[in-house]
């Protein structure tokens, strides 16, 4: 039987942490096959992303519409977009293959604090991705970025949730894996009207690289099989949290989070 298929919309990552890499076995481990539109070709290790070469826009969405059109596409995400030039791309080109559920993972930043995204790209992605949205998962630092909220208690959480609502996504869920000085891991999931709290527990480890691509692309893994975004969301905050608690050290810095697990072995 043939399975779903998922879209990711991102960069590559050398190191196979993240990036593709990432979204490729998150879509493996849930049994869909992934279609890729490569953007960017980073230069990155355990250490830290070193340079990247972005694709240029029209082979990125030369990419979209070869796959969409002789494999269909049941949901997308995407990553690290690079430009600005990429985003106003890639919104034009889903509308054109579209719909379908559509994740938007803002990347703009490496955890190491290293920029992917050129700085007129943050107002394209607020202005052509958010509205186009099903779902955007940003971290902390990218809520800062695109909304000048800094989350650091339930309250301003909220508050960062209805920024980022008024960008025009039908939901949004602000993670609260960076929030200092919280027992648990607690994630906002809002539509505007639910405010859905989501409590799972904090690993003590380094070893978190590639964490916030999996958990976007075990969403949008779950989307593709017919789920609704809480539904989704839920399942996919369960899968990243076995993942973090399997991670495992590799190279001289920050290692993986690890989808083996359900292999039967980490």
């Amino acid at each position: 039987m043939t399975p779903p298929t998922a879209l990711t919309i991102a960069g590559s990552d050398s190191g196979g942490g993240a990036g593709i890499q990432a979204d490729l076995r998150t879509f493996f481990a849930h049994g869909v096959h992934g279609l890729v539109a490569l953007t960017a070709v980073t230069v990155q290790n355990s250490l830290g992303v070193q340079g990247f070469t972005e694709i240029p826009a029209d082979v990125v969405t030369a990419q979209i519409k070869a796959v969409a059109s002789d494999m269909g596409v049941n949901a997308a995400k995407t990553g690290m977009l690079a430009t600005a030039e990429i985003i106003r791309s890639v919104a034009k080109t889903l509308d054109e293959v579209g719909p379908f559920p559509f994740v938007v993972d803002p990347v703009a930043a490496s955890m190491t604090g290293h920029a992917l995204l050129r700085e007129d790209a943050l107002e394209a992605i607020r202005t052509e991705l958010f509205p186009r949205a099903t779902l955007i998962t940003p971290n902390l630092d990218e809520v800062r970025l695109l909304t000048g909220v800094s989350v650091v208690d339930a309250g301003s959480q909220r508050v960062a949730a209805e920024a980022l609502l008024e960008f025009g996504s039908r939901w949004v869920l602000v993670k609260g894996g960076h929030m200092q000085g919280t027992v648990d891991c607690v994630d906002l999931l809002s539509d505007g009207r639910e405010y859905i709290e989501l409590s799972g527990p904090r690993y003590i480890t380094e070893n978190t690289h590639g964490g916030g691509d999996t958990l976007a692309s075990a969403i949008t893994a779950s989307l593709a099989k017919g789920a609704s975004v809480p539904d989704a969301v839920t399942a996919g905050k369960k899968f990243i949290e076995r993942c973090v608690a399997e991670a495992y050290s590799l190279g001289a810095g920050v290692g993986p989070v690890s989808p083996f697990w359900v292999l039967g072995s980490s």
